[in-house]
């Protein structure tokens, strides 16, 4: 039995980790996962638990195809949990395909880093075991020896996502300010419409004020002329009434 530890720390956020996580493949900077379905996925107490089978190619040389079998695509069973409340992700794989004479148990742990909650760390550990079969410590040693020199894949597999998350996060924002600043435009070209329409209404009506004021007035010196001559032709004696 052979066990391979290792840390990493990602500057980014325990969210966004765990986010890319779920997105890792199929990814370019690891062509090895050739595939990942969900099983079954369920919440309890909180905590998302989530069974996946792991499609992928190990890559064997000629001479452990020959001990273990002709290389094809291995499956891997991975069950994983999730608990937001305690900021902590926890994924355990073990291998379905050579199961009979090798055992690979890996676990990975992604939780917030105590000094800077900022960043996430990963902690990682293998444990290899190989039985029934020729050269069993030299299988183990080079199993943990390929992890090894390819844990750096899985990482570059997970910062490119993280990247494509964040473009997605910016191209979003800026989406929104273009939005909100045409919806402020179009409120804008509103509200000084609609002033305009006051102006000219508060003229029009002025002016139609203003018009049935001035009509009014004549009209009231006119009945006043009017009036007034009739008080005066009722007033005046008329010319050929006879003197007493």
């Amino acid at each position: 039995m052979k066990i391979w530890t290792s840390e990493h720390i990602f500057s980014h956020p325990w969210e966004t980790v765990t986010q890319a996580v779920w997105r890792k493949y199929p990814n370019p900077h690891n062509p090895a996962v050739v595939g990942t379905d969900v099983i079954e996925r369920r919440v309890e107490s909180g905590v998302l638990h989530t069974q996946r089978l792991i499609s992928s190619q190990w890559g064997l040389p000629t001479w452990a195809q020959k001990i273990l079998g002709a290389d094809r695509v291995c499956y891997g069973y991975e069950h994983s949990e999730v608990n937001p409340e305690k900021r902590m992700m926890t994924m355990r794989t073990r291998n379905l395909t050579f199961s009979s004479t090798v055992s690979m148990d890996e676990c990975l742990v992604y939780a917030p880093d105590p000094t800077d909650p900022d960043k996430t760390i990963l902690r990682q550990e293998t444990i290899i075991t190989v039985k029934g079969v020729p050269l069993t410590s030299y299988m183990e040693n080079y199993l943990i020896n390929s992890i090894s020199s390819n844990s750096f894949k899985g990482r570059d597999a997970l910062e490119f996502v993280i990247s494509k998350i964040n473009r997605e996060v910016e191209d979003l924002m800026c989406s929104t300010t273009e939005i909100f600043t045409h919806t402020k435009r179009s409120i804008g070209e509103i509200t000084e419409s609609a002033l305009r329409s006051v102006d000219d209404i508060s003229t029009a009506a002025k002016k139609s004020v203003d018009g049935l004021s001035d009509a009014a007035m004549k009209s009231i010196d006119d009945i006043s002329c009017v009036a007034k001559k009739g008080i005066d032709n009722f007033t005046q004696p008329p010319s050929n009434m006879p003197r007493i």
